[in-house]
């Protein structure tokens, strides 16, 4: 077998054994590199950052005055949670989305979030 077939070989053996979240989570992490964005799991607190992945969850807390809308972002390597104050509905802001993200990063209670990121709902890449 000469080179270039055998790394297609072990790429097909890989697919066929590996978990499937796992394959997932390479291809998120492969396309939020080919998009130019940052990995979750290198950000740090305070960065300007622009982020890349799908959806997980989509959530609206509080019913008060202080409502907030809060979707995590996944990218493969970590995740960071999107918080939109005040706002209780986004139109095409739900699960399964694939989205670009951008805004100051930060940390509450251990986990990444992004207070109002400005973003933009992409295309989910093809297989």
């Amino acid at each position: 077998m000469g080179g270039t077939e055998a790394g297609t070989f072990r790429r097909m053996l890989r697919k066929l054994t590996s978990d499937v979240e796992v394959l997932d989570a390479d291809d998120l992490s492969e396309d939020a590199e080919r998009e130019g964005a940052q990995r979750a799991a290198e950000c740090a607190c305070g960065q300007e950052v622009t982020v890349f992945g799908r959806l997980r969850s989509v959530e609206f807390c509080s019913p008060d005055a202080n409502a907030s809308l809060e979707a995590e972002l996944f990218d493969g390597t970590d995740g960071v949670t999107l918080i939109w104050m005040g706002r209780r509905r986004i139109p095409g802001i739900e699960p399964g989305r694939t989205m670009r993200a951008r805004g100051r990063l930060a940390v509450r209670d251990g986990r990444k979030v992004i207070y109002n990121p400005f973003y933009e709902i992409c295309q989910a890449s093809e297989a």
